[in-house]
C-alpha cells in the first residue's frame, strides 16, 4: 500500500470509529448501573434472589462474549418462529428488520450490557464488603438512614477501591467492541478486515490496532488521574 492508499483506509476507519465508541459508551451508561443492583441482588438475604442472580453472573462470565452476542442476535427470529405467540407480539417481531443496522446495534448493545454488568456486579459486590461493618454501626449511631450510610459514607469509598479493576474492564471493553463484527455491525474492525480484502494488505488491520491502543492509552491516564484525585482518601 502507498501513503495515498493509507491516508485513505484511515479516513474510512476514522468515519467507523463513531459506532464503535456508541457500542463503548452505551455499555457503559447501562452497565455500570445494572452491575451495582445485580450486585446488591447477589448480597440480598433472600436466598432465591441470591441465587439466582449467582447463576445469571456464572453464565454471563462463564461463557464467551462472542456466544452470547450470536445468541442475542439469532434469538429473535427463531422466537418469531414459535407458534400459538399473542397477536399482537407477532406484528411487533414481524415489524422488526433483523438486516437493519439499528437491530444489530440493539443485540450488541444488550449482549454487551449483559456481560458486563455481570463483572462490574462483581468488582461492586468486592468492593461493598471490603468496607468494615464498624463504619454502617457508627453512622446507625449518628441517627443516619440506611440510603444515608450508603451514599454518603460506603459509596465514596467504594469508588476508590474498586478505580483499579474496574479501569480494567473498561479498557477491556475497548477491545471487545470489536467482537461485533461477529453479526456484520459496521465498526473499525469489520471495515478493517473488508480493507484488507480489497487491498490484499495487513495494513489495515494494523490501522485499526492503533486507534484500539489509541483509546486504551487515553483511558489509561482518565483513570490514572482519576486514582490521583481520590487518593485524599488515604
Amino acid at each position: 500500500m502507498d501513503g495515498e492508499s493509507i491516508l485513505k483506509v484511515t479516513g474510512i476507519l476514522l468515519e467507523y470509529l463513531v459506532p464503535t465508541l456508541k457500542i463503548f459508551g452505551f455499555t457503559l451508561l447501562f452497565s455500570i448501573p445494572l452491575g451495582l443492583v445485580v450486585a446488591c441482588l447477589k448480597m440480598c438475604r433472600i436466598k432465591p434472589v441470591s441465587w439466582l442472580t449467582n447463576v445469571y453472573i456464572l453464565i454471563m462470565r462463564g461463557t464467551p462474549l462472542m456466544l452470547q452476542i450470536i445468541v442475542v442476535y439469532y434469538a429473535l427470529p427463531y422466537i418469531r418462529m414459535i407458534e400459538g405467540l399473542p397477536d399482537f407480539l407477532q406484528n411487533l417481531l414481524s415489524g422488526i428488520d433483523v438486516a437493519s443496522d439499528s437491530f444489530m446495534f440493539n443485540a450488541v448493545l444488550v449482549a454487551f450490557t449483559l456481560n458486563y454488568a455481570a463483572y462490574f456486579a462483581e468488582i461492586f459486590r468486592g468492593g461493598i464488603e471490603a468496607i468494615p461493618k464498624g463504619q454502617y454501626e457508627a453512622a446507625a449511631a449518628l441517627g443516619m438512614t440506611k440510603p444515608q450510610t450508603f451514599f454518603r459514607i460506603i459509596l465514596p469509598q467504594v469508588i476508590k477501591r474498586i478505580v483499579p479493576a474496574s479501569s480494567n474492564e473498561v479498557i477491556t471493553l475497548v477491545k471487545d467492541t470489536s467482537l461485533a463484527n461477529v453479526v456484520a455491525y459496521a465498526e473499525i474492525t469489520l471495515k478493517a478486515k473488508q480493507q484488507m480484502m480489497n487491498y490484499s494488505s495487513l495494513i489495515p488491520l494494523f490501522i485499526a490496532g492503533a486507534f484500539y491502543f489509541a483509546m486504551a492509552m487515553i483511558l489509561t491516564f482518565v483513570f490514572s488521574f482519576i486514582e490521583k484525585k481520590l487518593n485524599y482518601y488515604r
